[in-house]
């Protein structure tokens, strides 16, 4: 249900919100005031009785509201919310600092808990700030080469290449390395369409192999039967997290004398065998919109193992301008480059990186402790080998006739949880279909048909994190 449809000004008429709850279905409106700050509720039974009394329809909705209301801050956990409902309370508006509703609250509906959202509550402000008293808003500014430097520090030295945003990281990355038009590319067959799409930006074939079942990354035993003459590159994605088995792919790509590109755009924090992804390929990239682990709002970042490639990818993000002689272009250059406005985020993001990771893996604990009982469910798993950020949680309903993983979503999302089905494989999609060689991708089939994804949210309490276990399991037990 859109919020807004439920909302309504303080001088409409009581037609129109006789008409706005026959909409709606719900059976109430929050009335707000010209500045949307709420004032009152009114509810069909309201009107009804007005209707009783030959009221004036034209008359506003003011007239006849509730004006004592309960009502409870948006970031209430969904503990104090029960504790408010009852027979004589069953709506309670959720409101943000300056009174606006934000969301709302019913026996049913505890209150929309997103997929993702971003915690900005460190020096981000400080910074951005910084870069507007300054008036360094754009790509110059001391941020950029600042969120670049803390990236090296934290890969170890590599020279880290800022973009502005993971698919252009991507696109870099493989023009930097000098992956060509008619080159082929190894590509897992799950993960977004971002991958796949950068390889054929450039008019090299994307050669798609099926993931394996426990890390649903790409399955390196198959790779080698995918090799030919003209295959110069393999992407690894660390999907949702969770790392790739890099020795093994690693090994096949000195083989075969390949490039490794690593997808970071979900792993940043992951680690394999203790040292942090990104380290292990000729190039990685990073993804830092508004839903991964930190954010800069749009951005993305490029990892780059040799020094002398990064130098070619810098020149090639800077329109291809030469860095001796300006506005003399040596190439056919993009304009790929990151704000100052967007690094000053970065920069702040990167400081609290370790807690981001920690609370992410914190979370999906207790989800596993909870949902373990479950016996319909395959849960993530976690080892020292492998360490997962968990990006977000993600795990997969076992095949039965009587439930599947769609109908569980839109059973979540009727009682206010945000759940989220997992990527598509790409050799269904139009686009692709042609780089699939025909194959069953039996795996991928069985990820994409019974894999759904919960929030990794920062803000998440363990009462949320509680009812959303608590929904999950009623759905089975509703069966």
């Amino acid at each position: 249900m859109d919020l807004s449809s439920l909302i309504i000004k303080s001088n409409s008429s009581i037609k129109l919100a006789m008409n706005m709850i026959d909409k709606s279905g719900i059976g109430f409106l929050f009335i707000v005031d010209l500045k949307d700050k709420m004032i009152g509720i009114i509810s069909d039974g309201d009107i009804r009785r007005q209707l009783l009394k030959n009221d004036d329809l034209s008359k506003e909705v003011d007239s006849f509201m509730n004006k004592e209301f309960t009502w409870l801050p948006y970031n209430s956990d969904s503990f104090t919310i029960m504790s408010k409902l009852n027979q004589e309370i069953k709506i309670i508006p959720l409101l943000d600092e300056k009174g606006k509703v934000v969301d709302y609250s019913t026996r049913d509906k505890i209150k929309t808990i997103p997929i993702s959202s971003p915690d900005l509550n460190g020096n981000e402000l400080l910074y951005v700030k910084d870069c507007i008293d300054s008036n360094w808003i754009s790509s110059t500014g001391k941020y950029v080469s600042l969120f670049e430097n803390i990236f090296s520090e934290y890969f170890m030295g590599r020279e880290s290449v800022s973009v502005s945003n993971g698919t252009t990281a991507l696109h870099l990355a493989l023009l930097g390395l000098g992956i060509k038009p008619g080159d082929e590319v190894i590509l897992p067959n799950i993960t977004f369409a971002a991958t796949i799409n950068s390889v054929l930006y450039i008019g090299a074939k994307p050669v798609l192999v099926d993931i394996e079942k426990e890390s649903w990354n790409l399955n390196s035993s198959l790779i080698e039967e995918k090799i030919t003459d003209k295959t110069k590159a393999i992407i690894v994605v660390h999907l949702y997290g969770y790392p790739c088995e890099m020795n093994t792919i690693n090994k096949i790509a000195k083989n075969n004398n390949l490039l490794v590109i690593e997808d970071c755009a979900e792993a940043l924090g992951s680690r394999y065998e203790n040292l942090p992804v990104g380290l292990f390929g000729d190039a990685a990239t990073f993804s830092f919109f508004g839903n991964k682990t930190i954010t800069t709002g749009e951005g993305g970042m490029v990892v780059f193992k040799d020094d002398s490639v990064a130098i070619i990818a810098r020149q090639l993000r800077d329109h291809g301008m030469s860095k001796e002689k300006r506005y003399w272009q040596e190439v056919v250059g993009f304009n790929y480059r990151l704000t100052n406005l967007q690094a000053a985020v970065g920069v702040a993001q990167m400081e609290r990186l370790d807690f981001f990771v920690q609370r992410k893996r914190d979370i999906s604990k207790k989800y596993n402790d909870i949902l373990k009982s479950i016996d319909y469910l395959i849960l993530p798993k976690d080892c020292n080998k492998f360490y997962n950020s968990f990006w977000l949680y993600t795990f997969f309903i076992k095949p039965n006739p009587k439930f599947n993983r769609d109908s569980l979503i839109k059973f979540l999302g009727d009682k206010g949880v945000e759940a989220r089905r997992v990527f598509y494989p790409l050799n269904q999609m139009p686009p692709y279909i042609d780089y699939s060689d025909k194959e069953p991708y039996e795996v991928s089939n069985f990820f994409s048909e019974n894999g759904l994804s919960l929030s990794t949210s920062y803000s998440l309490s363990d009462n949320d994190i509680e009812y959303i276990c608590s929904s999950i399991d009623l759905y089975f037990k509703t069966l």
